[in-house]
This record gives C-alpha cells, sequence and structure tokens, in this order.
C-alpha cells in the first residue's frame, strides 16, 4: 500500500471516529456541560432557593468575600467547610490505601488454583454489588449501639465491656464509615488487580521458581512492576469517587461535624440552608480539585515498565 493510500486510509478512519463520537459528546454537553456551567455560574451569584430567577453577580465574593469560602477573617480549621476539606481527604486517604492493600492481597488469593474459585470470587463481589444506600443502612442497624449485632458479638467475645457508640462517637464516627467503605469497595479494587494479574505471562514465574527465589521477593521484583498501570487505574478511579463520597457518610452519621464530606457541605447549603450560590461556589471548588487529581494522574501516572 502507497503511502497517499495509507494518509487515505487513515482520514476516513478519523472521519468515522468523529461520526460516532459526535452524538455521544452532544449527549454529554447536555447532559453534564450545561448543569456543570450552570453551576460555575451560580456561584458567582447571591441565588437561593426562593429567588433563582432574580439572583444578582456578586463576582468571587462566595470565595474570597467576608463569608465566602476562603474568607481571611475566619478560622479555616474551625470552619465548617474545613471541617469537610480535611474529612473528605482523610477518608479518601485511609480508604483508598486499606482497599487497594486488600484489594492486592484477595486478587493474590482468588488468582491462585484451588477447588472452588470460582464460588469464592462470585461470593468476594457481593458486597461491591449491594448498593451503596442499602448497605449503609444495613451496617447501620448492625452498629447500634443499643441492639446491633456488632457489639452483641463483642461483649459476648469479651473484646469491650460496654456498647460503643459506633457512628455517634465523634472519635469513631469517620474511622467507622471507612471501615464500611473498606468493606464494600475492596471487592472493586481485587476485580481490577485480578484482571492485570491474568494477563501476566507465566515464563516469568516459571523461571523464579525454577532459580529458587522466595515468592515475596518474586511479588514485589516481579509482579508489582507488571501490574502498576493496572494499580493507578484502579488507585485512581477509587480516588476520585472517594473525594465525592456523600450516601455513604449521610445514612451512617446524618453529616455531623467530625464526618461531613464536601458533597455533603454542598448538599447542606444547597438544601438545608437554601444557598444556592453559596453551595455552587463549594461545589465548583470540590470540581476543580477533582479535575486537578485527574490531570495529576494523567501527567505523572503514566507507568513504563522497564524491559
Amino acid at each position: 500500500m502507497s503511502q497517499a493510500q495509507q494518509s487515505a486510509l487513515t482520514r476516513q478512519r478519523i472521519r468515522s471516529a468523529w461520526t460516532f463520537l459526535i452524538p455521544m459528546l452532544f449527549i454529554l454537553l447536555c447532559v453534564a456541560g450545561w448543569p456543570l456551567a450552570r453551576t460555575i455560574w451560580f456561584s458567582f451569584t447571591d441565588a437561593n432557593l426562593n429567588s433563582m430567577s432574580s439572583a444578582k453577580f456578586i463576582g468571587l465574593d462566595n470565595y474570597f468575600g467576608e463569608y465566602g469560602l476562603f474568607a481571611t477573617g475566619k478560622s479555616f480549621v474551625e470552619d465548617l467547610w474545613g471541617a469537610s476539606i480535611w474529612n473528605t481527604l482523610k477518608f479518601s486517604f485511609w480508604s483508598v490505601t486499606l482497599e487497594t492493600i486488600l484489594g492486592v492481597i484477595v486478587a493474590l488469593v482468588l488468582n491462585a488454583e484451588f477447588r472452588g474459585r470460582a464460588w469464592v470470587r462470585a461470593a468476594v463481589l457481593v458486597p461491591w454489588a449491594i448498593p451503596t444506600i442499602v448497605s449503609a443502612k444495613m451496617w447501620g442497624w448492625m452498629l447500634h449501639d443499643q441492639f446491633g449485632v456488632v457489639n452483641s458479638t463483642l461483649m459476648s467475645l469479651g473484646l469491650i465491656t460496654q456498647n460503643v457508640a459506633w457512628v455517634a462517637d465523634p472519635d469513631l464516627s469517620l474511622f467507622t464509615v471507612v471501615l464500611v467503605d473498606v468493606w464494600k469497595t475492596t471487592p472493586f479494587m481485587a476485580l481490577l488487580i485480578l484482571a492485570a494479574l491474568q494477563m501476566l505471562p507465566k515464563d516469568c514465574y516459571e523461571a523464579a521458581q525454577v532459580d529458587g527465589i522466595h515468592p515475596i521477593r518474586v511479588f514485589f521484583k516481579v509482579t508489582l512492576p507488571l501490574i502498576k498501570p493496572a494499580l493507578m487505574v484502579a488507585v485512581i478511579f477509587r480516588l476520585l469517587d472517594a473525594l465525592r463520597v456523600f450516601d455513604l457518610i449521610y445514612v451512617l452519621t446524618s453529616n455531623t461535624r467530625q464526618t461531613i464530606s464536601m458533597s455533603g457541605y454542598v448538599r447542606k447549603e444547597m438544601i438545608d440552608n437554601g444557598n444556592v450560590g453559596f453551595g455552587s461556589a463549594a461545589a465548583t471548588v470540590l470540581f476543580l480539585i477533582i479535575g486537578m487529581c485527574t490531570i495529576a494522574y494523567m501527567k505523572f501516572g503514566k507507568v513504563k515498565v522497564e524491559s
């Protein structure tokens, strides 16, 4: 095939690709782009639920004004907005870290050959298949300080001497939410990592076994570098999901100060307080944080495996 024919074929493929992409991009623009643009616009206004149509442009007051999100005259640490950012960051760090470690362990177990492996794989996916609202309500009943099965079991084993208010105690509530999220989302991480493990070449493991290399050393020197690209994809997916957590925290703790997330803060301002403009500003900041995480991953997350 000549160079001219190759160029014509390439242009034809590009046109075909755009033919299929344009309808999807148009629908995405209508479904996501327009609401996002409206949210950003409202963040520069004093809109509220009672006067949406008569909202006035106030510039950056919702961000840096006297009562803005980043006002210089107030304590950011003691402010509810600052608490929501700190809670979201702590929740994201601990949940993603624990889910990654446990996901790797579960994936390694499921990747081994043993009888009944298919049934175990199906059972592991059950927590992930349960809707978040359902699992949060289920764990809320199980963790109830008076009638929950968790306290009853721990009391019968002698591990605690009195009932523990897992979701009401300010010192335990965020920790409890993290554990529930780890229980639910670890199967998702394990599934992605398992897919990467099943694509690894077998010859390198056979050579390591012949050479008598310890399995732990094989994991860190062979397995981990090879699955690192897939692992980073799984981590960024979970990180973006954790940064916008809302339903799990809202159902378990009703957005207390110790657990409220950034999404919970947006909901509180827009729905409970009716401050659409101020809540839109908080939503825009959350969008920018998630966007920066995505850009950082695209820039620094390209992993090259050395041959």
